[in-house]
């Protein structure tokens, strides 16, 4: 199995799992995109 097939596994198990807890689509959104803002503005050192 390629890299990119597993990850994509693994976020449809994600995904599921998210569902069967009973988070919205729109909850999961939000999130990703508030962590992306904060991930953005970590600098990350070499």
């Amino acid at each position: 199995m390629e890299k990119s097939q597993l990850v994509d596994q693994e976020w449809i198990v994600l995904m599921k799992e998210a569902k069967n807890l009973g988070i919205s689509m729109e909850e999961i959104r939000e999130f990703l995109k508030k962590e992306k803002v904060n991930l953005e503005n970590v600098e990350f050192s070499r």
